[in-house]
């Protein structure tokens, strides 16, 4: 090394080495931490999660459930399909119907007399289906293409789970460049979304995804039977009359 060298050394403080080193270890500690971040034990890269259920979530919210009626010009009334739609659209409004019943009946148009005389049996199946009258509402409309048949419809809204849309594909399943989730063994994005959409679709009550039903109460005359057992020492398995009937063979009796 010069003498040159070793004065230039000489003249730079030791605290601003001290200082440089601080803010190296900073810098490094800082780039360690930002590579990823963890939520909840699930690893999130980017903006993507890797669990397909945070990236496809179940999303509770009001949906309407419809039924379109078929009228021809000629023919006003239900068929007997038509009538099994209605009496089962009245049967689930009873239970999940979170709105009244709107029926959207056509006028102007070649069946618009055979719908309204279909409409009042439409009426009468809902009121006997346990539908209030305050909870149907007739709407009238008029089609925007002459063209088309028009339908009766109705629709009321409803609590429902949903989930997707599915089919998006934002990159190659295969290697490339952009793909970066091939090399690094990732799940493509579209991975789970169609279980996540059938799974809400399937569910019966959607709240039953948020928290569980509140249990029925306990069988008070089987439980005090059982405890009384228990306090003689008696066995408290339930004996059956006819379990030896049950079984396949008596050999070796």
């Amino acid at each position: 090394m010069r003498d040159e060298d070793r004065t230039m050394i000489n003249r730079i403080p030791v605290d601003r080495l001290r200082t440089l080193r601080l803010l190296s270890a900073i810098v490094g500690l800082s780039t360690a931490l930002g590579a990823c971040t963890s939520t909840g034990g699930e690893v999130v890269t980017a903006s993507v999660p890797n669990d397909y259920r945070l990236r496809h979530p179940i999303a509770i919210q009001e949906a309407d459930r419809s039924v379109v009626i078929f009228v021809g010009h000629a023919r006003g009334g239900l068929s007997a399909s038509q009538r099994a739609d209605v009496v089962g659209l009245a049967q689930t409004w009873v239970r999940e119907g979170t709105g009244a019943i709107v029926v959207d009946v056509p006028v102007d148009t070649p069946n618009a007399r055979a719908a309204g005389a279909t409409f009042r049996e439409v009426q009468a199946l809902l009121a006997a289906g346990g539908v209030p009258p305050r909870g149907i509402k007739l709407r009238h409309y008029r089609p925007n293409d002459p063209r088309t048949l028009a339908t009766i419809r109705l629709s009321y809204p409803r609590i429902a789970a949903v989930a997707g849309p599915c089919g998006l594909w934002p990159e190659d399943l295969g290697p490339s460049i952009e793909n970066k989730n091939y090399f690094e063994n990732k799940p493509y994005h579209n991975f789970g979304c169609a279980n996540q959409r059938n799974l809400a679709a399937m569910v019966d009550n959607p709240s039953d995804l948020v928290q569980p039903r509140s249990e029925t109460p306990a069988y008070t005359a089987r439980r005090t039977a059982a405890f009384e057992k228990y306090r003689k020492g008696e066995s408290t398995t339930t004996t059956y009359p006819e379990a030896d009937q049950a079984k396949l063979s008596s050999t070796g009796k």
